[in-house]
């Protein structure tokens, strides 16, 4: 399907887009309402190109398909539905290439089984047609075994599909070829979204000079089942660029079309902060320990210098905490958006509370029992290092209880007190023998400091499971 459009938007038109965007993203089971027919003829009477108002209307249409024409350079497209799509799109680099390396990663870092669910996708976006079959030669020799397993595909889509890519609008005060190198990218990823579509449940976008944290899709599958039915739109396992996002495959489609439609507007992972708006997902929702690293050392705009690092970034992503789906409360008077389930649940940040007094408690009360292997509990921060709970003692509890009052246990077994701010406890269970519902901090001694609670983290295995000698 060829896309294009005029070169500049008007502003009124742009607020327009998102307007539309918004009500036809954020209420697709609904049926059009009065509210949205206006938005339509607004519109309709503030574009002047009757391509625009196409455009629009194919972005907000789940009817439209949204097709690219690509040629697939090696590997073939399989007809079993995998878990996980891992998308990446790579170009010409002046200064070496890590993309050989970043499938490594990827494929040495997962396990068999791990492998039989996913699929790898590259984009080799470069219009360099020497560049590009050199390329598809390199990975094809290397990776034979993925590729004739159906674990791997590298596609291309000709120059000629592209929007103008020249003469587009120098927003933020960006160099001419500055704004074409993000505006082409944006295309990139739209045209690997479209590609990648149909192909898996998730999709997972990944930058071509990364490393991968060890079985990163079993740490993915576990945190996408933390989640429960909770809402979401993204789900991030890196905080740096385009890195380590995952997406429901089902909304691949209208990100692509999103994407192009903006294409020239702004770079990419500013673009998809307003798309998690609009679909809105208000908050970032990212697991840490990271499960991606960036590891290039030079850029693929100019070659320049980027030494860029994940702080959070582990490489063996066993030792990631399972954390199960909880209630988290505490009496302690929270600073501003500083909020409870920060310290132990998956939204970016930490608990930093008030000076509490003696038996002040944060509690995480399990939605279901489970056997602890393993408790870590981390008070204070690098910038704030006086904000430790100074005295503490540390209890896990079994069947829990729910009241009007709150939530707890009935009973609690000591764990010890924390030492600097700190607590790393094993073996859990001794002692206990049955599955445990709590874990419980109490203040034993009034401090003037404000505390940050950093992290939560248990580990869990079964109530059925096999148990280990001497656990």
């Amino acid at each position: 399907m060829r896309l294009y459009w005029k070169r500049t938007f008007t502003g009124s038109a742009l607020c327009v887009a998102f307007t539309l965007l918004y009500l036809a993203i954020s209420h697709r089971d609904a049926e059009r309402t009065e509210v949205q027919l206006l938005a339509r003829a607004i519109v309709s009477g503030n574009l002047n190109s009757a391509r625009s108002l196409q455009v629009f209307q194919d972005l907000t249409n789940d009817s439209v398909p949204f097709d690219v024409a690509y040629s697939v350079l090696t590997g073939s497209l399989k007809q079993t539905h995998k878990y996980l799509t891992v998308g990446l799109s790579s170009i010409k680099r002046k200064r070496g290439s890590y993309l050989l390396d970043t499938l490594a990663s990827i494929f040495s870092q997962s396990s068999e089984q791990e492998l039989d669910e996913m699929v790898v996708v590259v984009f080799l976006a470069d219009f360099d047609a020497e560049w590009k079959e050199r390329t598809a030669k390199d990975i094809s020799d290397r990776f034979a075994l993925p590729i004739f397993r159906g674990q791997l595909l590298v596609v291309h889509a000709p120059q000629d599909r592209y929007p103008p890519l020249d003469g587009l609008k120098r927003n933020f005060n960006d160099k001419p070829d500055r704004v074409r190198f993000r505006s082409k990218q944006n295309v990139d990823y739209a045209f690997l979204l479209g590609i990648s579509a149909n192909l898996s449940t998730y999709y997972l976008m990944l930058e071509d000079d990364v490393a991968c944290a060890k079985n990163f899709l079993t740490s993915i599958k576990r945190f996408i089942q933390s989640r429960g039915q909770t809402y979401w739109v993204t789900l991030e396992f890196s905080k740096l660029g385009y890195i380590g996002k995952l997406y429901h495959s089902s909304d691949l489609p209208q990100l692509a079309k999103f994407l192009l439609l903006f294409y020239q507007e702004m770079p990419c992972d500013w673009l998809l902060t307003h798309f998690n708006s609009l679909l809105t997902q208000k908050d970032t929702i990212r697991l840490q320990p990271s499960l991606f690293q960036h590891v290039g050392l030079y850029s693929s705009f100019g070659g320049t210098l980027n030494r860029l690092k994940d702080e959070d970034f582990e490489a063996e992503a066993a030792s990631l905490a399972d954390n199960p789906p909880a209630d988290v409360l505490t009496d302690i008077e929270a600073f501003e958006k500083y909020t409870a389930e920060k310290a132990y649940g998956d939204a970016t940040g930490y608990f930093w509370g008030k000076s509490p007094a003696a038996g002040r408690r944060f509690t995480v009360v399990l939605h279901k029992p489970a056997i602890f292997t393993r408790v870590l509990i981390l008070t204070g921060s690098a910038d704030r290092k006086k904000d430790v709970l100074e005295s503490a003692e540390v209890e896990v509890g079994r069947d829990a209880v729910r009241s009007a009052k709150g939530a707890g246990c009935s009973q609690y077994f000591k764990l010890g007190p924390l030492e600097k701010g700190r607590l790393d406890r094993k073996n859990i269970q001794e002692g206990i023998g049955s599955a445990l519902s709590c874990l419980r901090i109490t203040v034993t001694k009034e401090q003037q400091e404000w505390v940050i609670i950093q992290k939560i983290n248990i580990w869990t295995r079964s109530e059925n499971a096999t148990r280990a000698p001497g656990s």
